[in-house]
C-alpha cells in the first residue's frame, strides 16, 4: 500500500514539474516574440557599432536570428500555441475539467503572458542574447511547419521594412535628444540645431538663401578704380565682388580684392584692367546641397544665381589647366604682352611642383578672358542674385555668421 502511494507521488509531482515548465515554456515565448519583434535590424546594426561594449555583444548573437523575421515569428507562436495546449491535458489528470480550464487560464494569464511580456519589453536585448542558442534549436525543429507558413507571410505581406525614419521624424527624434526636451537627452541646442539645418539643407534651393541682385555690392567693369571706388570696396568689406556690364543683372565675372592691392587710385585705373576671374552661373531651383558640392571643388566661393535656367552653366574647368593671367578684352583693348608672358611661366611653375602642390591650383577659378563676341553669351540669363559658400554654411548651421566688418556695422 505504501509503495502505491509512492508512486502516486512520485507521479504526481512529475506532473506538476511539467505544468511548471509548460507554463515557463510558454512565458518564454510569449516574452521573445514581443521582446525579439519590436528589434528591427537597423536598432540591432546601430547597437552593434555605437552601443556600449555589452549592448555590442548582445546585439550581434541577436542579429542572425531576426534575419528571416517572419519564420521566428512563425517558430515563437508554434512553440507558444504547443505549450498552452499542453497545458490544460496535464491539469485535467489532476483536477476536474472546470478546474483544469480555470487554472490553466490563471497560470497562461499571469505567468505566461503579462509577467515574461513585462519584462522581455524591458530587458529584451538581454534576455534575447541569452536563448539566441536556444532559439536556433527551436527554428530548426519547427522548419518543416514553420517555413511554409513563413514564406506564404512573405508573399502576401512581404518582406518587413527597415524602421528608417523620413527627414521630419528624424528632426524630431533629434530635437526629443536635446537637453531643453527634457526627456534626459545629451545633445546641446547647438547641436539639434546644425542637425536639423543639415536634414533640411536638402529641401531647400539657391534662392533660398541667395543675397538679392539688388542689395548685393558689385561694379561696373566700366567704371574707375579711383579713390571713391577704393574706398566704396574697402567699407563694404567684401573679399571677392561681382563685376558688371551695363547693368548688375549682367553679372559677368568677379575680382578679388587683394588683387586691387598694388593698384593706385591716382592712376583710376579702369575695372576691365584688373584680372577678372570666371563666376559659375547656377538656376535659382538648384538645391544646396548640390551647391556645396560645387563650392568644395574649389573652383569658386562664389556664384551666380541666374532666372529661367535648366541646368548649371559654369566657366569651364579643367583640373589639368594652369591659371592663365590675361586681362579683360571689352571694346577694343588688347592684353598686354607682359602677361602673356607671365603665362607660360606659370605653365611651368606648374609643372615643377609636387602633386601635393598642385592640387592647391584648384582652389582658383578660371580667370576670363572676354572680348566683344563672347559678352553676348554671358548675358544670355538675366542673374537674380548672388550665393556664396557662407550662405550656404549659414542655412546648415542655422544661425548668421559675422565678420569683423559686419560686427562693425553692427556696433555702428
Amino acid at each position: 500500500m505504501a509503495v502505491q502511494y509512492k508512486c502516486c507521488d512520485i507521479e504526481f509531482s512529475k506532473r506538476i514539474l511539467i505544468i511548471v515548465l509548460l507554463v515557463m515554456f510558454a512565458g518564454l515565448m510569449s516574452g521573445l516574440t514581443l521582446g525579439l519583434m519590436s528589434l528591427s535590424r537597423v536598432d540591432l546594426e546601430v547597437l552593434a557599432k555605437s552601443g556600449t561594449p555589452q549592448d555590442r555583444s548582445n546585439a550581434a548573437k541577436i542579429l542572425p536570428v531576426i534575419k528571416n523575421q517572419h519564420l521566428l515569428l512563425c517558430t515563437l507562436l508554434i512553440c507558444n500555441a504547443i505549450a498552452m495546449e499542453a497545458l490544460p491535458v496535464f491539469l485535467n489528470s489532476l483536477v476536474v475539467w472546470w478546474g483544469a480550464i480555470l487554472i490553466s487560464v490563471t497560470l497562461i494569464l499571469l505567468f505566461g503572458e503579462i509577467i515574461p511580456q513585462s519584462i522581455c519589453s524591458r530587458y529584451g536585448l538581454a534576455i534575447g542574447a541569452t536563448v539566441a542558442p536556444g532559439v536556433r534549436v527551436l527554428v530548426w525543429i519547427c522548419f518543416p511547419v514553420a517555413y511554409p507558413i513563413s514564406k506564404l507571410l512573405d508573399f502576401l505581406l512581404g518582406h518587413r521594412h527597415e524602421a528608417l525614419f523620413h527627414r521630419a521624424e528624424l528632426k524630431t527624434l533629434v530635437n526629443l535628444h536635446g537637453h531643453e526636451a527634457g526627456k534626459g537627452g545629451e545633445l546641446t541646442h547647438h547641436e539639434t540645431t546644425i542637425i536639423a539645418g543639415a536634414l533640411e539643407l536638402a529641401e531647400k534651393i539657391a534662392s533660398d538663401a541667395m543675397t538679392h541682385i539688388t542689395e548685393t555690392f558689385c561694379v561696373d567693369i566700366n567704371s574707375k578704380l579711383d579713390r571713391y571706388l577704393m574706398n566704396l570696396i574697402l567699407v563694404n568689406g567684401h573679399s571677392r565682388v561681382p563685376v558688371y556690364y551695363e547693368q548688375p543683372t549682367n553679372i559677368i565675372g568677379l575680382i578679388l580684392v587683394k588683387n586691387l592691392l598694388t593698384i593706385d587710385p591716382e592712376d583710376e585705373a579702369p575695372v576691365k584692367s584688373v584680372t577678372l576671374r570666371g563666376i559659375p552661373r547656377i538656376p535659382e531651383s538648384m538645391p544646396l546641397y548640390d551647391i556645396l558640392n560645387e563650392f568644395q571643388k574649389g573652383h569658386s566661393h562664389m556664384a551666380v544665381v541666374v532666372k529661367n535656367c535648366d541646368k548649371t552653366e559654369q566657366q569651364p574647368s579643367n583640373s589639368n589647366a594652369y591659371v592663365r593671367e590675361v586681362k579683360v578684352n571689352i571694346d577694343g583693348d588688347k592684353p598686354p604682352q607682359e602677361n602673356r608672358s607671365k603665362t607660360k611661366m606659370s605653365r611651368h611653375k606648374w609643372k615643377s611642383l609636387p602633386n601635393s602642390h598642385k592640387r592647391s591650383k584648384n582652389m582658383y577659378s578660371e580667370i576670363l578672358e572676354i572680348d566683344g563676341n563672347s559678352l553676348p553669351k554671358l548675358l544670355e540669363k538675366e542673374a537674380v542674385g548672388i550665393i556664396t559658400i557662407e550662405d550656404v554654411i549659414e542655412e546648415l548651421l542655422q544661425v548668421e555668421i559675422f565678420d569683423e566688418t559686419d560686427h562693425h556695422f553692427e556696433y555702428l
